[in-house]
């Protein structure tokens, strides 16, 4: 699978190092030289300075023959964009993005039919879970 990350911070690192030790071509865009460092200088994808938004950016990472886009930068706007490009744009098959905000995530999924984490659900799902079995 070749796949495009934008973003490289804890969460994108992780994704980008995970799928690249299972052989998979990944390529991580960012636009601070400096969270390169957290993905260490072994790392065997390819790294972008750059922002996930620009479609020249995206063509460099090779999104015209991509599998799969994952975005998870700071912002839901951001995401968002880079998820309706991929999908629309370059009928990525597997686009992901993270959105924050729930009402968002309603909007972007049902609206715009893409594929959205949400953490702020997650999150409060699971806390909710687990002080019920403390009850």
């Amino acid at each position: 699978m070749k796949a495009i990350i934008v973003g490289c911070g804890r969460t994108d690192n992780y994704i980008a190092k995970q799928l690249a030790g299972e052989g998979h071509e990944i390529c991580v865009i960012d636009r601070n030289p400096l969270a390169f460092e957290k993905i260490g200088e072994y790392f065997p994808g390819y790294r972008i300075i750059g922002t996930g938004i620009d479609e020249d950016i995206l063509v460099r990472a090779g999104i015209k023959n991509s599998d799969a886009v994952i975005s998870v930068a700071r912002g839901d706007n951001t995401n968002a964009m880079v998820g309706q490009i991929a999908k629309c744009l370059y009928k990525i098959p597997n686009v992901i993005v993270r959105i924050s905000d729930p009402e968002s995530r309603d909007f972007y999924e049902k609206q715009r039919g893409l594929k959205c984490y949400c953490p702020t659900l997650v999150s409060a799902e699971s806390m909710v879970r687990i002080i019920k079995e403390g009850v």
